[in-house]
This record gives C-alpha cells, sequence and structure tokens, in this order.
C-alpha cells in the first residue's frame, strides 16, 4: 500500500523571514485571494521588486492608494515582521535575476504593442529562463523524492490536468509507459471522476493545475482520496484547494504576463517538475528503464525505417 501524508512547507531563513525567491512565489500565487488594495501593493512589488525595495512605507501606500497600515498587514502576510527585511530580499533577488538573464535585454517581461519579433523572442526566452530557475530552487527535494518513491511503487497511475496542463499530463503518462510504468491520462473530466472514485490503497492519482483551484481537478483529486489512492499535485500554489486534497505537493514556479498567462507561462515550469519526477521514477528501475527505453525506441525505429 503506498502512503504518505503532507508534511511540506516553504524553507526560511533562519531569522524566520522567507527566502527571497519563495516570497516572490508566494505573491504570485496569492495574487488572486489577495483584498484589493493589497492587490495592488503586490502587483507594484512584482512589476518592479528592485524600485519597491528602494521605497518607505508611506511611498509605497501612497502609489498603491492605501495607507501604511494596509501595507503592514500586506508584508505581514506574505511572512515578514519587519518592511526592511523585505526590502533587503527584493534588493537580492533582483540582483539575482540580473546575473541569471545577464544575456537578455533588462526590459519589462509584458510584450508591448510596438515590440518587434526580436524583443518578443528575448521576453519570451527571460521568462522561461527564469520560471525554470525559479521552479528548480523552489521545488522542495524531500517532496520529489515522497513523489517518486510513491509513484514508482504504485500499482498504477492515474493523471489528469485540464487546458493546458492536460497537455503536461499526456506527456508524463507516454513518458511512464515507455518504461512499462501502468499509467493512464484521462482526457476529460467524467471519465477521470469515474477512475478516482474507484482506486485503491496501491494507486496514485496525479493532478496538475497552474491555479490549484481548477473545479474539475480539484474534483479528482478529492474522488481519488476519498477511495484510498495516493495523491500528488502538481500547482503552483502551495497553499490552493488542490494542495490541500494532496499528499504530496510539487510546486512551480511560473511566471505570468498579460500575453503569456497560466496557459502559456505554467507549461514549461510544469514540464521541468514531470521530467524531474520521471527520471526519478526511471532511476529507481534503473536497468530495466534502459531496456524499456530501448526497446520502444527499437520498435518505432523498426516501422520508421520500413520502406512504404
Amino acid at each position: 500500500m503506498v502512503t504518505e501524508h503532507n508534511t511540506g512547507g516553504a524553507s526560511a531563513h533562519e531569522s524566520g523571514r522567507p527566502q527571497s525567491r519563495a516570497m516572490l512565489v508566494k505573491v504570485r500565487g496569492q495574487l488572486p485571494s489577495l483584498r484589493p488594495a493589497e492587490r495592488r501593493i503586490a502587483e507594484d512589488l512584482l512589476s518592479d521588486p528592485e524600485g519597491f525595495a528602494r521605497s518607505s512605507i508611506s511611498e509605497t501606500a501612497v502609489r498603491a492608494g492605501t495607507s501604511t497600515t494596509t501595507v503592514v498587514r500586506f508584508y505581514r502576510r506574505i511572512g515578514y515582521q519587519r518592511f526592511k527585511d523585505l526590502r533587503h530580499d527584493l534588493t537580492q533577488e533582483s540582483v539575482r535575476e540580473r546575473m541569471t538573464t545577464h544575456e537578455f535585454p533588462a526590459e519589462a517581461s509584458d510584450i508591448g504593442r510596438r515590440d518587434s519579433l526580436a524583443q518578443i523572442v528575448a521576453k519570451v526566452a527571460r521568462d522561461e529562463t527564469l520560471s525554470i530557475s525559479d521552479t528548480a530552487t523552489m521545488l522542495q527535494t524531500e517532496e520529489l523524492t515522497r513523489a517518486v518513491r510513491i509513484a514508482a511503487h504504485a500499482q498504477r497511475i492515474d493523471i489528469f490536468g485540464v487546458g493546458a496542463s492536460s497537455i503536461v499530463s499526456r506527456d508524463l503518462q507516454r513518458k511512464l509507459a515507455r518504461i512499462g510504468r501502468t499509467a493512464i491520462d484521462w482526457p476529460e473530466a467524467h471519465s477521470a471522476w469515474t477512475a478516482a472514485a474507484v482506486l485503491n490503497g496501491d494507486s496514485v492519482a496525479l493532478a496538475i493545475s497552474h491555479s490549484g483551484v481548477t473545479s474539475d481537478t480539484v474534483e479528482f483529486l478529492r474522488l481519488a482520496r476519498h477511495s484510498g489512492a495516493t495523491t500528488i499535485a502538481i500547482t503552483n500554489v502551495e497553499d490552493s484547494v488542490l494542495a490541500r486534497e494532496a499528499d504530496v505537493v510539487l510546486c512551480t514556479a511560473a511566471r505570468e504576463t498579460a500575453f503569456r498567462s497560466g496557459a502559456l507561462g505554467s507549461r514549461i515550469a510544469q514540464l521541468m517538475v514531470v521530467d524531474c519526477l520521471f527520471i526519478g521514477v526511471a532511476q529507481t528501475h534503473y536497468d530495466a528503464s534502459l531496456e524499456a527505453l530501448r526497446t520502444t525506441y527499437q520498435a518505432v525505429q523498426s516501422r520508421a525505417s520500413r520502406p512504404s
């Protein structure tokens, strides 16, 4: 029987402050649930972390059209007791981003009306580089280890996602099938729910949702958990509804802009997590996985090389 319990949590500084990158991910994830005034502060922070780090509490309040009390409530909500600690971490994060993306133009990520295709390529490459880099830092090794162990010993793995997440779901299913794992990607909600309802303790249900609030995906994981299956979630929001239905949560750190919303921005980060999970499972049965990959490759090549 595959059994796990969710004990995940964001890492922190020794002082108790969240790491700068963890903080930015948390702010992005909380945007939909923030009050209007707090959301304006968060959007100001995310649009220009370096500028925000140079501002006082009163200057921040004026820009957001709110009170200093709301600013204090905001930074405490994201894990800080002092505004100067938030500013310090934002400065560090700004330096890291410049170093990570030094080969790309230092431009805003949003696509402008008159941007050239060269600018669009640079902006997309910059954001996707940061999404991968942030996800690599945010992905908790302990949680990934648990997910690998669970998937490697499961009798079957049922996978479900909606929209762009369904592409990632299909990708994982095909990867696992190539190494002989019994994995099923469900194409629509009703079939996914009926399958989830009859899973058992030897099964794993894996759900993918950038927001963590997609109702069809949440219901799939809820039904699977109720039936006794071990549940895994891949999401950008660690404290989301979906995450609360999961025994193991694998967090992404996708970046979004007006043109690159969750449907686009999440996919690159989700695929990275899926690749790490798949390779971990394959490594668990190393020799058998290599043999299966060789066999499946030869099966395709032998047919492709036949004359038409």
